[in-house]
């Protein structure tokens, strides 16, 4: 932007965030209803067509907090626009692939999209009024799970209608509006942390992610006994210890693990971790419950289209919450949305796994995870954001974000192992099977409220500086 530009309102520079939020989270979950016919389309197998969804969570996963630093550093709007472009080119390369090794080249570009959370939220620390900042950020995160609800909901009328290939046509058009308005209309933040990337630091982070997440996405396929599984989290383990020595070691750490070590930043991560667990757990679990066929006794027998409508109460209900979660992060602080918001998730499971039988009560216990989600993705960002100083936002916020994709990784995988552990002899799941899994998600959310409740207040604060948290 030239520098001679006035700075635009920040309902110009939040209404394109809120877009550019959107269109990346709408990625994350619209081509999963339709695996199958890409399956075929493009002759791949089951374990192929996975790699769809899992290098997408690993690109984002470890592109995040390395670009949410180097914004920190060179300008938050000049690398949202290198992060929308990157977005921008692999939807279109997905929108093109005919084959799964470019499909999933696209969707490792995409991934690079992920980045742009961390910086949404340090621009609007640094360009909202300060009133106005809760608000906000929890819009903007709230846009994770509004954007994966949607894509559920749209994806069965697009591929119904047109074909796969507009699940990115589509999408690719909002993008690159998104990209466009950044460019010219949102102004670039002044605050800057001067310094170099760790990039020892980095590497390691991408190694021990990659090897843990393609642990948990390949488990149910090769077996989560078997020795490539085992060696894979082993490796991740080894990796990880030695990414903590590093960054503990390096001068210019990628991440500060005093920051981790704040009580208000991991317990609100590890709540992250069990909140993402339970969302996606949802997006598994609830489409594919209500497409069992009548004769099982306890299914709807619904189409994909009809199926992803029982998850638009969810949607609908992250859209309305959001906002009231910001207000309440700025009445009475963050902590009050999250405990209500993991406690009305955890309901749910507990509703879906007593009572399933009538399409109502299916409707309810999603209307229950959408505001549930909406009050805990809402108010997790600001916790972050108020615990640290403005120069580590985009790579705390990453740090979060990545708790979410691993909690989302091993929850959509654990609900798919327990419901397929329960067919026999080629035939369908049991109710019971679904019913365990409805449990499990329901109980790694009951964990999520203990954890909560153990979430500092509001900071002390000490004039003329950031707001302190006790270190746990």
């Amino acid at each position: 932007m030239p520098p001679d530009v006035h700075r635009q309102h920040y309902g110009i520079t939040f209404s394109l965030l809120a877009l550019a939020a959107a269109s990346f989270s709408l990625m994350q979950s619209l081509v999963a209803p339709a695996l199958l016919e890409i399956q075929h389309d493009l002759r791949t197998s089951t374990t192929g067509a996975t790699w769809i969804l899992t290098a997408y969570l690993l690109s984002a996963s470890v592109c995040t907090p390395i670009l949410g630093r180097v914004g920190d550093m060179f300008g938050k709007r000049r690398v949202l626009i290198l992060v929308l472009a990157a977005l921008s080119l692999g939807t279109l390369v997905s929108a093109l692939a005919t084959s799964i090794e470019v499909m999933v080249a696209g969707r490792v570009i995409q991934g690079l999209g992920g980045a742009m959370f961390p910086l949404a939220y340090g621009i609007i620390r640094d360009e909202f009024p300060k009133e106005r900042v809760s608000t906000g950020i929890a819009l903007i995160s709230a846009m994770l799970g509004i954007g994966g609800g949607a894509g559920i909901v749209l994806s069965g009328p697009i591929v119904q209608h047109l074909s796969y290939h507009y699940l990115f046509w589509l999408p690719l058009l909002v993008i690159g509006i998104a990209t466009v308005g950044a460019f010219f209309m949102i102004p670039e933040s002044p605050v800057r942390t001067p310094g170099r990337v760790n990039w020892a630091g980095a590497a390691l982070l991408a190694a021990w992610l990659s090897a843990f997440l393609v642990g948990i996405s390949e488990g149910s396929n090769w077996g989560w006994g078997s020795a490539r599984v085992l060696g894979l989290f082993a490796l991740a383990l080894i990796l990880l210890v030695a990414w903590v020595r590093n960054e503990t070691q390096a001068p210019e750490p990628l991440v500060d693990m005093r920051m981790l070590r704040q009580r208000a930043v991991w317990t609100t991560n590890t709540t992250a971790l069990l909140i993402g667990f339970g969302m996606f757990g949802s997006f598994i679990l609830l489409p594919q419950f209500v497409q069992m066929p009548l004769s099982t006794g306890y299914g709807f027998g619904s189409s994909v289209t009809q199926a992803g409508l029982f998850l638009l109460p969810s949607t609908i209900a992250m859209l309305l919450i959001s906002p009231v979660a910001g207000r309440l992060a700025a009445t009475v602080g963050p902590k009050v949305p999250l405990v209500a918001g993991a406690v009305l998730s955890s309901l749910a499971f507990v509703v879906l796994a007593s009572a399933h039988t009538e399409a109502w009560e299916i409707v309810v216990a999603s209307t229950l995870i959408g505001a549930g989600i909406g009050l805990a993705l809402s108010s997790m960002v600001n916790l972050i954001v108020e615990a640290v100083p403005p120069e580590q936002t985009g790579v705390a916020s990453g740090m979060n974000m990545i708790m979410r994709s691993i909690g989302g990784a091993i929850g959509s995988q654990v609900s798919a192992s327990i419901v397929a552990a329960s067919v026999v002899a080629g035939s369908l799941p049991s109710e019971g099977g679904f019913t365990a899994a409805f449990v499990v998600s329901g109980l790694a959310l009951g964990v999520g409220v203990a954890v909560s409740l153990a979430v500092p207040g509001r900071p002390r604060t000490v004039p003329g500086h950031e707001p302190i948290f006790d270190e746990a």
